[in-house]
């Protein structure tokens, strides 16, 4: 199943700087993890807002929390997932 993810990062102002650059890089790898995988399709950044739009490929509605809870910056996001369906006008 294919899932539209939109995500938005909401750091607190008094997160200790290292601990965040910890988490980013750890993010980072988690991300390129998931896309060798096969499971994070497509990753966009959202130009001037520190957000993603983002296609998952997952079996199921549960396996796609599993793996957005395994994001380290997961705590720190607004995340509205849009579960996606074939348009009947779709080529591809």
């Amino acid at each position: 199943m294919l899932y539209c993810v939109r995500m938005d990062v909401r750091v607190p102002h008094d997160v200790d700087p290292d601990r965040f650059a910890a988490l980013k890089a750890a993010e980072k790898a988690r991300a390129e993890e998931l896309q060798r995988a096969g499971t994070w399709r497509h990753l966009w950044r959202i130009a001037g807002q520190y957000a993603n739009i983002s296609v998952f490929d997952v079996a199921s509605h549960d396996e796609l929390h599993e793996v957005l809870s395994t994001l380290p910056l997961f705590p720190f996001m607004e995340i509205e997932v849009t579960p996606l369906a074939r348009h009947p006008s779709a080529i591809d």
